[in-house]
């Protein structure tokens, strides 16, 4: 509907007069179109009348600050019942063009609308571009919109790919909405590119350009240059590297979380790296100089769309080195001869890592004899025998701070107890007289010594 306003005015007129049936379950507007076409500069006016107080929501070009948008609230019915609300825009501009929304202000559901075609012939679309192109995205399973909207109903826009391919509408895949733009329901590989929506008017071409990006939220992996957790000392430096690889195209958001975040006390520098298969993007938060406020966890998010994934590490910060050397199970320790293996393992915690060092008797251990393995701060003894009991010392030693600490353990090595006279039970004694004396030998030896008991019992009756 296209109004032709007095003196530069174009008024929407009538004010409402009855009670629409419901009584006011959303605001009434006294526009019976769901549209309206002004001309430039005409003055726009649309009375709302409702049960309950009411607000206004304008299309994006309209400034509320603006001197030319004025918006007059009063009671009114016949006893002040109702609330009713008079917007006017002095002079409406093809910015202006779009959808007002008139709705309760309580109940933001509840509401009534009016599309407003602004017309301007040196202004056929309602956005305004710079030279360069704006970027829209194709998202999977998503329509595409190139939203050149248009300030006239009516208006002919042809949808063009660079260089010079017109694409026709078809009302199936390709839709042309006036209010929205080109609306591509089911987008391919063929709309990734340049495109342009063009009109003409009185002769003069205008046209607005887009550049579409295929936006992709897969993200493959992310790792911190770090599994295990951090120990570090105060006043040394820090850096964790953040690693993400994600699918072409994708657009990938990095972010930390850190005790010192607050304080901004993180150096967070950015990479972006492309493979022949994928992108890497790489975040690296670093601190020059530690605190003990600096030690806590910190977390790696990452976001790409509606994908999230995030990783962390503990980072402790020590006030100074040390070196903490205890036995687990006392000073004096067992094995047994014969067994596969024997691990001497006192219980040590130390930063930074320590060098450590096992002597056996005063000698180092692992030149003595190949069957002695240092494994981390343990000794393991292989194939134990007896000659392997005697004193072990650790000495642990952090040179670069001079600190060291040793501890000594005892080991014994327990033996079982064998007989020397094994025969004596077998070999026939012979015949001695009665009443004799007899002296019978057992040599017995193992660690710790055996105890010799002697049993007797009669010998069976001959022949049986």
């Amino acid at each position: 509907m296209v109004l032709c306003g007095l003196s530069g005015s174009a008024l929407a007129k009538g004010k409402v007069d009855r009670e629409p049936k419901g009584k006011f379950s959303v605001p009434v507007l006294d526009v019976k179109s769901r549209q309206l076409v002004l001309e430039a500069n005409q003055t726009l006016t649309i009375h709302c009348r409702g049960r309950w107080e009411l607000s206004w929501v304008f299309p994006g070009g309209v400034a509320r600050d603006k001197e030319s948008v004025q918006l007059e609230d009063s009671r009114c019915g016949r006893q002040s019942q109702h609330y009713c609300s008079q917007l006017i825009i002095s002079s409406a501009q093809a910015q202006h063009t779009g959808s007002f929304r008139c709705r309760y202000s309580q109940r933001t559901r509840r509401q009534s609308a009016v599309y407003i075609y602004v017309t301007d012939r040196q202004r056929p679309f309602v956005e305004e571009q710079n030279n360069s192109p704006d970027v829209v995205y194709i998202k999977e399973s998503q329509p595409l919109v190139f939203p050149c909207r248009v300030t006239h109903p009516d208006a002919t826009v042809s949808l063009v790919k660079f260089p010079d391919r017109e694409l026709t509408p078809d009302q199936r895949n390709i839709v042309w909405n006036s209010r929205q733009g080109f609306l591509i329901r089911s987008p391919t590989y063929f709309y990734i590119g340049l495109f342009s929506c063009k009109t003409s008017v009185n002769g003069t071409t205008h046209s607005l350009s887009y550049l579409t990006h295929r936006q992709v939220n897969k993200i493959m992996e992310v790792y911190l240059n770090s599994t295990s957790p951090v120990q570090t000392l105060q006043g040394d430096s820090l850096a964790i590297n953040c690693t993400v690889t994600a699918e072409w195209n994708s657009r990938v958001s990095i972010s930390w979380d850190y005790p010192g975040q607050v304080n901004r006390a993180a150096i967070i520098s950015r990479r972006i790296m492309a493979s022949k298969t994928h992108m890497v993007f790489y975040s690296i938060l670093s601190i020059p100089k530690l605190h003990r406020s600096d030690r806590g966890l910190y977390i790696c998010r990452v976001t790409s769309g509606p994908v999230s994934r995030e990783t962390n590490v503990s980072v402790t910060v020590y006030d100074r080195p040390y070196i903490r050397l205890t036995p687990r199970q006392g000073a004096v320790v067992e094995a047994h001869a014969g067994q596969k293996s024997y691990r001497l393992s006192p219980k040590l915690r130390a930063f930074p890592a320590p060098e450590i060092i096992w002597l056996k008797d005063g000698k180092v251990a692992a030149e003595q004899c190949s069957r002695y393995h240092v494994d981390g701060n343990s000794l393991v003894i292989r194939d134990v025998a007896k000659e392997d009991a005697g004193k072990y010392t650790i000495l642990v030693g952090i040179q670069e701070h001079r600190l060291y600490q040793n501890l000594t353990l005892s080991l014994v090595v327990n033996v079982s107890p064998g007989i020397g006279e094994k025969a004596v039970s077998l070999q026939d004694a012979g015949s001695v007289p009665q009443g004799s004396r007899q002296a019978l030998h057992c040599s017995s030896h193992g660690v710790p010594p055996p105890h010799i008991a002697w049993l007797w019992h009669p010998c069976p009756p001959k022949g049986l």
